[in-house]
């Protein structure tokens, strides 16, 4: 039979369909077949159930993850911490962070799988949030990890935030806006690219500054050097948000201060 691998250089490989894209469950049951049909072992789970996702991570060297650039985002930060690679089919919309489609995955994972492949490594970032207590301590809130962006914006109320950015110490500004994004250059040509910022080649470490509907503020996106350190202290009489990627969110209160840095 064609694609048949006798000696397969990856031996574990975790399979994610999505469950609000029905399709890809079948697709999945095929990719699945023939993955232990190669004498692969195969694991399953749902993109968005994160424990299941955390719980084959440390065990499979790559994740398939079908569905939308999205779920490539989820699988992506699950398995950063475990060193395991990513690889994507494309079953949402535009699909810029996958490398199979439905119609190619029979020719292109194959060759994955005889490790006739090539590691494109990625810049992510961290966020973490210091928080001052009634008592006057400050508490750190659980780290926030993203490979496209780290967002903090206005939340329900269509009211303005202000944000003191310190980059490596220095102050750069503060921002009277909606919001701050805080991107990778994989994340310059998602959210940041819409708001104006540059598209920058992924291959990058540097980390890109773009105001979203900022007012007589600094108006321009700022790229930032690989290792620069950004610190924002947060101003607002009512709610505000910080996302990873579009996904994770937490309610910041006024004076929380959000510093984000390169991932190890």
């Amino acid at each position: 039979m064609p694609n048949e691998i006798d000696q397969p250089a990856i031996r574990s490989v975790a399979v994610l369909d999505h469950p609000k894209i029905a399709r890809t469950g079948q697709v999945a049951d095929d990719i699945q077949a023939a993955l232990q049909r190669w004498g692969v072992v195969v694991y399953r789970a749902s993109t968005w159930d994160t424990p299941a996702v955390q719980a084959i991570a440390g065990k499979a060297a790559l994740l398939v993850a079908l569905g939308g650039d999205g779920s490539t985002l989820r699988a992506a930060r699950v398995a950063a911490p475990h060193g395991a690679m990513v690889a994507s089919v494309n079953m949402g919309r535009l699909g810029f962070l996958s490398e199979m489609r439905p119609d190619n995955w029979r020719e292109a994972l194959p060759r994955i799988v005889r490790g006739d492949y090539w590691v494109e490594a990625r810049m992510m970032l961290t966020a973490r949030v210091s928080r001052n207590g009634q008592a006057g301590e400050s508490e750190a809130l659980d780290p926030r990890d993203a490979l496209n962006d780290i967002v903090i914006s206005r939340g329900t109320l269509a009211r303005m935030v202000r944000i003191r950015t310190h980059v490596d110490g220095g102050l750069l500004t503060t921002y009277a806006c909606d919001g701050l994004i805080v991107a990778t250059p994989t994340g310059s040509t998602a959210y940041a690219l819409a708001a104006g910022g540059p598209i920058l080649p992924p291959q990058l470490r540097n980390i890109v500054l773009v105001p979203i509907a900022p007012h007589l503020s600094l108006d321009r996106a700022v790229v930032l050097s690989q290792g620069s350190v950004v610190e924002m202290v947060v101003r607002t009489d009512h709610q505000a948000i910080l996302t990873a990627d579009g996904q994770s969110e937490m309610v910041l209160n006024d004076g929380d201060i959000v510093t984000v840095r390169a991932s190890e």
